[in-house]
């Protein structure tokens, strides 16, 4: 690899290229977007949308063309996720399926 003082370039430090992009939330709000949601239960979007398929999503509500998820929401859907992990196997057929990717 070339030099910087040969290309021109700046060099990256090794902070900079180990900095994770951190989304800008903004001002706190009442619900969460679809998005702000999986970022805040540290899921990924395409795991949300399998989550929803089977309905282990929390509630949404639609505001105009958006879909909105209640804090209270998103805390009954933890709930409900932490209740579920901490029954006992009932059947053979394998333990209750994870909210996480």
């Amino acid at each position: 690899m070339a030099r910087p003082e040969i290309t021109g370039r700046k060099s990256k430090s090794r902070k900079d290229r180990a900095r994770k992009q951190v989304r800008n939330r903004g001002p706190p709000t009442h619900a969460f977007s679809i998005q702000e949601f999986c970022d805040a239960h540290r899921i990924s979007r395409s795991r949300y949308f399998e989550l929803k398929k089977l309905g282990l999503t929390p509630v949404e509500m639609k505001v105009g063309h958006r879909c909105l998820i209640s804090f209270e929401s998103a805390a009954r859907w933890r709930a409900e996720r932490e209740a579920v992990m901490r029954q006992p196997e009932q059947s053979g057929e394998g333990g209750p399926v994870p909210t996480a990717a």
